[in-house]
């Protein structure tokens, strides 16, 4: 018998498509840029995105236990995964058209489908062994990394060097770890009788009912926010002056070839801003963004991301 559904489920996943949003247009705003903020590079920024698929992932693992405890409701399970790997190819397949080369070959539904299978066996097995698979994976990255699974037939391990960038990127090694993780926590909150305390929280005001209803429809909001999202700041770039816009995607993709070399995201974040802001004082900016190729201007912007590059503090 299915058990029934938690409020308090429903309100952390809705939570998790919340910061999803956020982080996703801020993606965007930068993209197109409109701002400077490094949401590709930025050690934050990454560690916001990570926290969001560690959510999502932890609480499959979770909904895993909740559901098959008692036993593996085989169909539920598979009707779950096709709709979820059918979504994954679709959102493969609209990043290829979109981002090229960087589209999403393993993300994160990618990863919560491969992480269900793997995590699926754990919910009847004995409790000691979810937390130790879940150990296995989070430190395969630590210890099991070779060149053997460098390449693209391999990204999926997460286990080797993939030779390519992408917009989303999130493997088997260490994220099943973190479903696994989740599945742990579940068996551990029923044997101790803590889910049966939760259950009395309904969080039945407005904004409660607001992200249980999102946390219910979190994959159909998954598919359908960026493309809204994208499309907006798309269209409000067709009308933004493109000098203003220039100056951001140049501190972005600068901040991000300094940190190829410098490896200070903070650093050379104030570096190129500086650099920008100085160009424009000294009247080259606009000179630049006109005739890009131009070796003088060129000359005189490498010159001053050196000046900016070396100034203390920056």
């Amino acid at each position: 018998m299915r058990a029934p559904r938690l409020a308090v489920i429903d309100l952390a996943r809705g939570l998790a498509v919340i910061a999803m949003v956020i982080y996703h247009f801020s993606w965007d705003l930068s993209w197109f840029g409109f701002v400077h903020w490094p949401v590709a590079q930025g050690f934050g920024w990454r560690l916001f995105a990570g926290s969001i698929a560690g959510s999502f992932l932890f609480l499959a693992g979770i909904s895993l236990d909740l559901a098959h405890h008692e036993a593996i409701r085989w169909g539920a399970f598979w009707r779950r995964l096709a709709m979820i790997a059918a979504a994954a190819a679709a959102v493969s397949l609209v990043t290829f058209f979109a981002f090229a080369d960087s589209f999403v070959r393993f993300g994160i539904l990618h990863s919560i489908a491969a992480a269900s299978l793997i995590a699926l066996p754990f919910a009847r097995l004995p409790a000691w062994m979810a937390p130790a698979a879940a150990l296995f994976f989070l430190t395969l990255p630590l210890w099991a990394t070779s060149s053997v699974f460098d390449g693209p037939f391999w990204l999926w391990t997460g286990l080797g060097k993939t030779g390519f960038a992408s917009v989303d990127y999130v493997p088997v090694a260490p994220w099943t770890g973190v479903t696994l993780a989740g599945l742990s926590l579940s068996k551990g909150f029923r044997k101790f009788g803590v889910w049966q305390k939760l259950a009395f929280f309904g969080f039945a005001g407005a904004s409660g009912m607001g992200l249980r209803l999102a946390g219910r429809h979190s994959l159909t909001i998954y598919l359908l926010h960026q493309p809204i999202l994208y499309g907006l700041v798309w269209s409000a770039a067709q009308v933004t002056p493109e000098l203003d816009r220039a100056s951001n995607a140049f501190i972005r993709n600068c901040t991000i070839a300094c940190q190829d070399t410098y490896a200070s995201p903070s650093a050379c974040s104030a570096a190129c801003t500086c650099t920008v802001d100085r160009l424009k004082t000294d009247g080259n900016w606009e000179d630049l963004n006109k005739d890009p190729l131009n070796q003088s201007l060129r000359q005189q912007m490498n010159e001053t991301y050196a000046i900016c590059l070396a100034e203390p503090g920056d």
